[in-house]
């Protein structure tokens, strides 16, 4: 029975017992290269949209929205402050020099104001300089009052022909 087996030589043994172990070996070696599916990346997450003037930012508002209610509410904020605090920037010395002289010329013309007396002062009449008959002349009864010599008279046809008044035109 012993002889019913066939027999191995031993370098065919030894080179297939090499050739398991290689095999082990590079299994090993590849089987270690495999990664763990728990630890494989994942897909990244998608970009967000782009932002543009009709993104939605908050409160249903679209981003151009905000920017024009956020500009409102600054240039309403710079105005009030200009207007309270009075903030002019003048540009040329000129310009300095103009509003100086201006509020100087203001400054005294309302300390000469102050020195002028009440309007109903100044329009009263006295009733005892004047009598009820006699009224006060004007100035068109004054120039009516005047005779006709003091006024030379001068008519178109003498005006165009005289030759002085035309030597001093031309």
């Amino acid at each position: 029975m012993a002889a019913d087996r066939p027999t191995c030589p031993p370098p065919v043994l030894l080179l297939s017992a090499a050739v398991a172990v290689l095999l082990s070996h590079y299994i090993l070696d590849v089987a270690s290269q495999v990664p763990d599916p728990e630890l494989l990346p994942t897909d990244p997450p998608p970009k967000p949209d782009p932002l543009t003037s009709e993104t939605v930012v908050f409160w249903g508002l679209r981003l151009w929205q905000v920017v024009g209610i956020f500009s409102m509410f600054i240039l309403a904020i710079v105005i009030t402050l200009c207007c309270i605090f009075k903030c002019r920037i003048p540009r040329t010395k000129k310009e300095i020099e103009a509003r100086h002289a201006q509020r100087v010329a203001a400054k005294s013309y309302c300390n000469t104001l102050e020195t002028v007396p009440p309007l109903n002062e100044l329009t009263e009449i006295p009733a005892t300089a004047f009598s009820d008959a006699t009224a006060l002349a004007t100035v068109s009864e004054q120039v009516q009052a005047r005779s006709a010599s003091q006024l030379p008279v001068v008519r178109e046809e003498e005006e165009m022909t005289n030759p002085i008044a035309q030597a001093e035109m031309g």
